[in-house]
């Protein structure tokens, strides 16, 4: 069976297929670092949403979240974004937790798996 490896790094890939799954790596702002937990969320979820559709997937597929937030008080504020995001009636399981995150700047990461169909 192959492995598909999307934007393979030589420390991780941000995304890897295998036997009809995606799961991505943690996906922080690197577009938003320093913003709102807002506005990192919704800069991760278009991140995620280009690696869906590079896999050949998209949200409706999901399966499973992870969301680690460097402080519990953005949780709100993160799932204002995420409702809005996901499809209703497809949504994954999940879980949040709150996790000293790798850099200064970052306060949101999301790593999700999915089916490809």
């Amino acid at each position: 069976m192959s492995i598909k490896r999307i934007k393979c790094g030589p420390r991780m890939s941000q995304a890897v297929v295998h036997n009809g799954i995606v799961s991505t790596a943690g996906q922080v702002a690197m577009n938003a670092a320093g913003g709102s937990v807002a506005d990192q969320t919704r800069d991760i979820l278009n991140a995620i949403d280009e690696l869906l559709a590079e896999a050949g997937s998209d949200k409706t597929q999901l399966l499973t979240a992870t969301i680690w937030l460097s402080d519990m008080a953005g949780f709100a504020e993160m799932n204002s974004i995420w409702d809005a995001w996901v499809v209703e009636g497809c949504t994954p399981t999940r879980a949040c937790v709150e996790s000293k995150l790798a850099a200064p700047g970052f306060d949101v990461e999301i790593a999700i798996t999915a089916v490809v169909p």
